[in-house]
């Protein structure tokens, strides 16, 4: 997506990229270049004038929006590119590959600036940079998450495994941080699940369950405590999770003292009843006396 919204591009096995007027639905350009798959497409938002693709081709190229022309061409990798995305300011990107490799690059002159890559080498199947530009999080096929630190790419700062399944397909992950239940990290996994993990604790937050098929994907919402998912072939939904309070039952202890409140209350108000009714006799009371007073005056005057 544009950053506002107008336009969108998409990546597709026919080895182009397209960009697609929203408002029309029509196609408003393409971009030819690649000589295989084209795995992955992302505008250098909020600026929007550079597109940057993924190929199986193993190359990462940059595209001029304006002229649909192929500005630069990275010889990125040697195994198809699965990821490619520009930092919050557009003057890096970064990419990942099956090669096992993720690498930061100069924008403006295409110069590697950094390589990471985990213990064992594992293929990357996803890396997206964090949203302050920071941290890159990156997705391998070993069913592993790991948190890097882009100004010291050596260091791994938090791994997050043990309950989601990647060994097979280049699954999508996110960061969950608008909801009021915490800050998350999202992945989808292959035994048809969204996995939300505690971003700081690594610990398992949450299970969303519903796909009937792989979660390919997951998107969340910037500013919205929305979470997307898209699951493959057999499932073919988009489930949109909402993140809400959470609201708990009382305890055992609280529902007793409510009760007791409950019944102090009750005895209040019986009592004042009560009160009232006396106060209310003995008026009556009073004012029949008085009644019958009068009355008597009257039979004696009489």
């Amino acid at each position: 997506w544009t950053a506002d919204a107008q336009y969108v591009a998409t990546a597709s096995d026919d080895k182009l990229i397209k960009l697609w007027d929203l408002h029309t639905g029509r196609e408003s350009a393409t971009f030819e270049g690649h000589s295989n798959y084209v795995f992955c497409v992302n505008f250098n938002n909020p600026q929007t004038n550079l597109l940057v693709s993924g190929s199986f081709d193993q190359s990462v190229k940059i595209w001029d929006v304006r002229t649909g022309q192929c500005v630069r061409s990275l010889a990125a990798h040697s195994d198809p590119v699965t990821a490619a995305e520009f930092n919050r300011d557009g003057t890096t990107l970064v990419s990942g590959s099956h090669d096992g490799l993720i690498r930061i690059w100069d924008t403006s002159t295409g110069e590697c600036l950094k390589t990471i890559f985990a213990e064992g080498n594992p293929p990357v199947s996803y890396v997206r940079f964090a949203p302050n530009g920071k941290f890159l999080l990156a997705s391998t096929l070993d069913s592993t998450m790991r948190l890097w630190q882009t100004s010291n790419p050596s260091k791994c700062v938090k791994t997050y495994r043990g309950h989601h399944a990647n060994e097979k397909y280049s699954l999508s992950s996110a960061f969950a941080l608008a909801g009021p239940g915490g800050k998350y990290v999202a992945a989808g996994s292959e035994d048809r699940a969204v996995v939300l993990y505690d971003l700081q604790r690594r610990t398992l937050a949450q299970r969303l369950e519903g796909h009937t098929d792989t979660v390919l994907c997951v998107a969340a919402h910037p500013t919205r405590p929305l979470l997307a998912s898209g699951g493959l072939t057999r499932d073919c939904t988009i489930r949109l999770w909402e993140d809400v309070p959470r609201t708990l039952p009382p305890s055992k202890s609280e529902s007793q003292e409510e009760e007791t409140r409950r019944k102090e209350e009750e005895e209040k108000n019986k009592d004042a009843t009560l009160e009232e009714a006396e106060k209310s006799k003995k008026l009556n009371d009073t004012t029949t006396a008085y009644s019958d007073k009068d009355d008597n005056r009257k039979q004696s005057n009489g």
